[in-house]
């Protein structure tokens, strides 16, 4: 615990918790409840009620967070209303971004490659009525297809992460309801991961195979790293395979030969020997080195990639998408990010940045 505490400053974020009026007693230390708030998740604590009690019964925890040892430890209610208060400001978010920065000074976030994914967040809340939700953006029924093309389907809300590749930290948080579609926060998520560092991949899943992701990327000078999402459309477009690679006169898929800048080259598979094609390279080209076709990537964002779809250049990229997945089964696993005891989506946030806060805090000590 000191250890985690010893990269923090949290006076100035302490100081807006503390109460502007001169009547009433002296309350408790805010930047020590703070604390006890950032400090809960590693210790499985998931309730005000279970932390209350960790307070009232672990005194070398209460000495830990920066609380008195000689009067009560903070109330539920009251570690309810700094809660409440850290959602009212948005301190947790600051705090976080603060964090994300210092994280990026220090060389511990590259955030030259970005994985962006969402993981569902279960709520127990009341439904609303759907109009209602629609306005005020609260809890919601979602699906999703698992791995094995099951159909998942959960009331509550979802996280949008975009996480470093390189150390697996975040750069960018967002809670929507579960309804809401993940190729619509993409853009976003790019565009602020942008603001903070310098991506120049970004890799998704077949989930976020839209136009527009891909636009979005592009905006911010980075490369999308997607596999096309072959169901939404019934045969590739006519002298290209699948993946987008141009077929020569034969029919045979040409062979990739690099890029340059926007241009990607393709050479005849037969010069190349990829294939063997019954009429040679003389039906095609009178050079030696094969018929040649260059694609500029602008001519369609989502077919063509700059490494090309599938090349080994391409998997290897896409491979680290996984770092996403590894961020959300550690912030639900371990830090209890799905264990929702607060209702509402701007509390939802506050209690997904504070379990956010946690690893960041580590690596920047």
């Amino acid at each position: 615990m000191p250890i985690f505490f010893s990269s923090l400053d949290l006076r100035p974020y302490a100081k807006e918790l503390r109460s502007r009026s001169p009547r009433g007693a002296d309350g408790h230390c805010r930047q020590g409840i703070l604390r006890a708030l950032l400090a809960a998740p590693f210790e499985g604590i998931d309730t005000f009620t279970a932390l209350h009690h960790r307070l009232s019964t672990d005194l070398r925890f209460r000495y830990q967070c920066g609380l008195s040892l000689d009067r009560e430890a903070p109330s539920i209610s009251t570690l309810s209303r700094v809660f409440a208060e850290m959602t009212k400001k948005e301190l947790a978010k600051r705090l976080f971004e603060d964090l994300v920065e210092r994280c990026r000074q220090e060389g511990i976030l590259d955030g030259s490659h970005v994985a962006i994914d969402s993981t569902a967040i279960r709520a127990y809340e009341k439904k609303q009525p759907k109009r209602k939700s629609e306005q005020t953006g609260n809890a919601n029924w979602g699906a999703k297809l698992d791995s094995f093309g099951n159909k998942i389907t959960w009331f509550g809300y979802k996280l949008h992460l975009a996480v470093d590749t390189k150390s697996e930290l975040p750069l960018v948080l967002e809670v929507t309801p579960a309804h809401v579609n993940d190729g619509e926060r993409a853009p976003s998520l790019m565009e602020q991961a942008a603001s903070k560092a310098n991506p120049r991949f970004f890799m998704l899943d077949a989930g976020y195979d839209q136009l527009k992701v891909y636009e979005a990327a592009r905006n911010v000078k980075a490369q999308a790293i997607i596999p096309l999402n072959l169901r939404r459309e019934q045969e590739p477009p006519a002298g290209t395979t699948a993946n987008g690679t141009p077929c020569c006169s034969m029919g045979y898929a040409m062979t990739y030969w690099g890029a340059d800048g926007d241009m990607l080259k393709f050479r005849c598979p037969h010069a190349t020997g990829k294939v063997d094609c019954p009429l040679g390279m003389a039906a095609c080209s009178s050079s030696n080195y094969g018929m040649v076709v260059k694609v500029n990537v602008k001519e369609d964002l989502r077919r063509y990639c700059n490494p090309h779809r599938d090349t080994k250049r391409w998997k290897e990229l896409y491979d680290e998408r996984t770092s996403v997945e590894r961020c959300n089964s550690r912030l639900k696993s371990y830090l209890t990010a799905d264990a929702l005891h607060v209702r509402w989506i701007k509390k939802v946030t506050t209690h997904l940045y504070l379990k956010r806060h946690s690893p960041a805090c580590i690596c920047s000590r």
